[in-house]
């Protein structure tokens, strides 16, 4: 199945949003709930699966919604269709600060591997589906390079990726990444998960105990702040239910917290 042909244009700077145009009849896939408003004229449909193969039966549809399942996605997607008269327009956007990565799938060699959180919504026909990395390295200590999503067609597909998203085009030259970093790979990218340097380094750097290895030729988006490591921050520095703290950046505040042993 083609997919269908959409424009889009993505609005803001460090909390974005895509906005995409349809024709009448055209449909464009997303994540439940990742809307943000649509044009009149618009109609939209749950559905379980991605509707890119329209002979799929039940069987088919619940296998896809169970690997779904395994992602910690929902077992559904919308599908927005126009069925109004002239072009009507949808927009999409992240749950958490961040860009948008638009992906011409043509262009891309109609496929790309994503984190499994990374899917934000495609033009109908894209194939929405998980690839698990199989590896020894990569399943025991990959953490969020394990599970990946697959994306899989020759239209429009948009990732979603925190704070700034930077995009590099590798020649056969190895970079090396936090694995909660890593956005999404061309094919002809080799992925795999390697130890971060000595036995010291791994447990007093800070940079975490394993790396990402990316190498070979193709694209590789990377992101500044994964999601992960914000809501670890925030975590961290919540107030305690008690109340009584003066903030983070209080010397009494700080005070306090190391007198109650936190």
């Amino acid at each position: 199945m083609r997919c269908h042909e959409v424009d889009y244009e993505i609005l803001g700077s460090e909390m974005q949003l895509v906005e995409v145009e349809l024709d009448p009849g055209e449909t464009v896939i997303a994540e439940a709930g990742a809307m943000t408003y649509m044009e009149e004229g618009i109609d939209f449909e749950t559905k379980m699966g991605d509707g890119s193969n329209a002979d799929e039966g039940l069987m088919g549809k619940l296998f896809s919604a169970g690997k779904r399942v395994f992602t910690g996605e929902s077992i559904f997607t919308t599908h927005f269709t126009n069925r109004g008269n002239g072009k009507k327009r949808v927009s999409f956007a992240a749950p958490y600060p961040g860009n948008i990565v638009p992906l011409n799938m043509q262009q891309l060699g109609e496929k790309v591997t994503c984190q499994k959180d990374a899917f934000l919504c495609a033009a109908l026909g894209t194939k929405v589906d998980i690839a698990f990395n199989r590896r020894l390295g990569v399943g025991l200590f990959g953490g969020e390079g394990f599970i990946l999503q697959a994306l899989e067609g020759d239209g429009m597909a948009f990732i979603q990726a925190g704070g700034t998203v930077i995009e590099k085009r590798l020649s056969g030259e190895t970079l090396r990444v936090d694995t909660g970093c890593l956005v999404g790979f061309t094919g002809g990218i080799d992925y795999d998960i390697q130890r971060a340097g000595n036995l010291k380094s791994m447990v007093f750097g800070g940079e975490g105990m394993f790396l990402a290895t990316l190498k070979g030729q193709g694209t590789v988006w990377l992101q500044s702040l994964p999601f992960s490591r914000m809501a670890d921050r925030i975590l961290a520095n919540a107030p305690s239910s008690g109340g009584g703290d003066q903030g983070e950046g209080s010397v009494l505040g700080g005070i306090g917290r190391l007198l109650d042993g936190k």
